[in-house]
This record gives C-alpha cells, sequence and structure tokens, in this order.
C-alpha cells in the first residue's frame, strides 16, 4: 500500500481592517467580530492630532482589505496619506460617514472651517456610522452580512442606550456647576449633545498652544463660577492645565484635575475605557461624580461595563 502525505485544511486567514484610532477600531470590531481581523494603528496615549506615520504604517495599509479611519482632518499629518490610498484601495472615514448619514450635523468650528472631528463624543452621531460602517465590511466579508448586521443591531441599542444614561447623569450636576472645562478643545459634541457648557484650553487641535491670556481668562471662569474641577486628557500634557489651577488658586479658588478624561484614544486594555462605550462611561462617571452631580444607575444594555465601572468609579 502506497503511503500519501497527510494533507493539512487551513482555513483561510480573515480579512485584515486597519483602523487608525482605537475608536474606529472599537465600532469596525463590535459589528465585523469574527469575519474580520481588526488592527488600530494608534494605541492607547497616542495624539492623533500629531502622529506621523512610519514605514510600517504604509505596508500595513498596503496589506489591509479596508482601512477605516475617522477624517475630518483628525489625523492631523496623516490625513495626506490616507487621502492617497483611498484612491486606490478600500477606505471609510467613518466620522464623515457618520454625518452623511443624517440627522445629526457636524460641529462647523470658528478657525479655519473645518468641522469639529470629535464625533465619537456623542452617542447617537456616533451610531450613524453603523450603517455605513456594515456596508463598507460587506463588500470585504459578503458571506458574513447576516451576521454584520445582528451586531449592528446590538451596537445600535447600546449606543442609544448609553446616550440616554450620559443625558440623565450630566443633568443631576448643579446648574451653575455644569461647566467641562478641558485641556484640548474634544468635547464639544459632548457639551452639544449632554447639556454641558464645554470650555478648552487650548483649542480643537493639540497643536494649537494656550497663551497667558487663555489661561488667566479660564482661572477667571473657575473664580467667578466657583467650578471645583477641571480635567485633563489622557493624550495631554498637564503642564498647561496646571498653569489653570495655579492662577485660580491665586484668585482664592477651590479646584482640582479631576479624573484624567480619555478624549483622542482609548483606555489601557483591560480598563473601563479600552472600548468606545466604556471611554463614554468613564468620562461622564468623572465629569458627573467631580462637578456635584449623581450618576445614573447603567440600563441593562450596558451590563457588560457595570464591573468595570464599580471597580473605577465605586457604587452604582
Amino acid at each position: 500500500m502506497a503511503v500519501g502525505l497527510a494533507l493539512t485544511s487551513v482555513a483561510p486567514a480573515a480579512p485584515s481592517v486597519l483602523a487608525t484610532t482605537g475608536m474606529v477600531a472599537d465600532l469596525v470590531d463590535r459589528i465585523g467580530g469574527e469575519c474580520i481581523q481588526t488592527e488600530a494603528l494608534m494605541g492607547p496615549g497616542i495624539d492623533p492630532h500629531l502622529y506621523r506615520a512610519a514605514a510600517s504604517d504604509v505596508q500595513a495599509f498596503q496589506s489591509a482589505s479596508l482601512i477605516a479611519y475617522n477624517g475630518l482632518g483628525l489625523e492631523g499629518q496623516l490625513d495626506s496619506v490616507l487621502r492617497r490610498f483611498g484612491e486606490r484601495r478600500p477606505t471609510l472615514a467613518v466620522a464623515e460617514a457618520a454625518a452623511a448619514a443624517g440627522p445629526v450635523d457636524l460641529i462647523q468650528t470658528d478657525g479655519d472651517g473645518a468641522p469639529d472631528p470629535h464625533v465619537w463624543m456623542d452617542a447617537a452621531l456616533w451610531s450613524q456610522a453603523i450603517t455605513p460602517t456594515v456596508e463598507a465590511l460587506r463588500q470585504a466579508v459578503p458571506d458574513c452580512t447576516a451576521g454584520l448586521r445582528e451586531r449592528a443591531s446590538a451596537l445600535r441599542g447600546q449606543l442609544s442606550a448609553l446616550d440616554a444614561w450620559m443625558r440623565a447623569s450630566i443633568a443631576s450636576i448643579p446648574a451653575g456647576q455644569r461647566v467641562l472645562l478641558t485641556a484640548h478643545d474634544a468635547f464639544g459634541y459632548y457639551g452639544r449633545a449632554y447639556d454641558i457648557e464645554v470650555r478648552g484650553i487650548q483649542g480643537i487641535s493639540t497643536t494649537a498652544e494656550a497663551s497667558v491670556a487663555d489661561i488667566q481668562a479660564n482661572a477667571r471662569l473657575i473664580a467667578e463660577r466657583e467650578l471645583p474641577a477641571l480635567f485633563v486628557e489622557s493624550t495631554i500634557n498637564p503642564r498647561t492645565v496646571d498653569a489653570v489651577v495655579a492662577a485660580a488658586r491665586e484668585r482664592g479658588a477651590e479646584v482640582v484635575i479631576g479624573d484624567t478624561l480619555y478624549g483622542d484614544a482609548l483606555g489601557e486594555s483591560g480598563t473601563l475605557a479600552d472600548s468606545l462605550p466604556g471611554l463614554l462611561i468613564h468620562n461622564t462617571a468623572a465629569i458627573t461624580r467631580e462637578l456635584g452631580g449623581e450618576r445614573a444607575p447603567l440600563p441593562a444594555a450596558l451590563s457588560d461595563w457595570r464591573a468595570p465601572l464599580r471597580a473605577r468609579h465605586g457604587g452604582e
């Protein structure tokens, strides 16, 4: 009897999706599930406004079945690279697709006329990106259409519940103290959606520098409104916030730097903020507590984040 070689059947690898930021990767991965392999170009603590593409990034772009990015200028110097790849490879500009899907609109800034790119801060607006993401993924994995739509429906329900929870929690903050003062202006959509006044010491992009006048104006705001806290984001050097705190205390104001917020990047793996829903839950819990409110109980649709929320912020 002839003895032949045993042949092992190897399943083909799932198509790869390269996402620029953690927020975009989270959206793509929650919808794509096991049908795709998702990789985030920028990890925790990486500022997308300042990110520079390396040679290895270009190679990753070339091998990806789909490139997903935020758009609206968030990726800064990487933006021109993304546009060039978009001419010859499947790409999805998530924030731009969300805006095109309507009905929630983009915020137009007062600077160079470019829209505010921090779309993920409004759960309802971010949810508008779900359908375009499903359509982009269907092109890469057409056999997974049913699964894509099922996971998209689940995510849509979670973001709807999250939107209502954030609204209720922020509403508990005393009206006079409902001011979110942060290192840079990443929370415009958050403020508009959840009815809280937002001030950023720096501008929309972290490439901007705060002037002495900016520091003094924010110190005066803290003293006049008797704000108990201001915040710094995980990707931002805290020196400007420290300067505002010092200037406010010179005016006799008692103010502290609250829990670190996550603006332009997710948190480390295994933390509450390592997903987009978790990021928004963490931020809202911190803002609500530090400004004198009381967060609402998490709804059943967000039960996956209850234990991490208790571990990070206590209570329920």
